[in-house]
């Protein structure tokens, strides 16, 4: 800690970290191991972060992250997107295809960015806010390949007619992101994805967790 910085504030993020990594929630008495703190200073924390409900704690104690977490979320997604716009755009002008950002939102795939190229007679059309299972299509799969340790940041996925009828898709996952699961992809009108779009793609998704890192 630095004179420039608040001990209480570290502290009631770290609960928030610790508590964000566990499915079961952590009692005071394992939070106050955890952060090397009496039980009095972890009351408080948790009092404070109830009061924002960014914690609630269960009818057995254990403190767990609250629902406000959401609402902080939520404006995630926007500073998610300005970061990778200019990587899509490059993306979608390369190769001439609809470029996306996928982000994981629950057991779904979440287009929370999507660039059509401006040169091309026809693209497929792909919106933001367009939803699909994780387990269909190039976006999602390569989110679980990544998930399951199945792909490193040089590889990725392609799928064909899986969401679209006619339509290929190629993505790479976001790698060495904090915090964040999610792909960069295109998808375009073919039967097959040009050997090129692959590396490319790979390319874009670096360009990306770079800027999000």
């Amino acid at each position: 800690m630095t004179a420039e910085t608040s001990q209480t504030l570290d502290r009631g993020l770290r609960v928030l970290k610790l508590l964000a990594d566990t499915d079961h929630g952590l009692t005071v008495t394992e939070l106050s191991n955890k952060l090397g703190v009496n039980r009095t200073v972890v009351y408080r924390l948790l009092a404070t972060l109830e009061q924002h409900a960014l914690v609630r704690r269960d009818l057995g104690g254990r403190a767990r992250v609250g629902l406000g977490v959401l609402r902080l979320g939520r404006q995630v997604h926007p500073l998610v997107r300005e970061a990778a716009m200019p990587a899509l755009r490059s993306l979608a002008e390369d190769i001439g295809a609809t470029a996306h950002l996928t982000l994981v939102d629950g057991a779904e795939a979440l287009a929370v960015a999507v660039v059509e190229p401006t040169w091309t007679d026809y693209h497929v059309a792909y919106r933001a806010g367009f939803r699909h299972p994780l387990d269909r299509g190039a976006a999602g799969r390569a989110i679980l390949a990544a998930r399951q340790g199945k792909l490193d940041e040089t590889a990725y996925t392609l799928t064909h007619g899986e969401l679209e009828a006619g339509a290929s898709g190629a993505a790479a996952a976001l790698v060495g992101v904090t915090g964040i699961e999610g792909s960069v992809g295109v998808v375009m009108l073919a039967d097959a994805v040009p050997e090129r779009v692959g590396q490319r793609v790979v390319d874009a998704a670096r360009e990306v967790a770079d800027a999000l890192s």
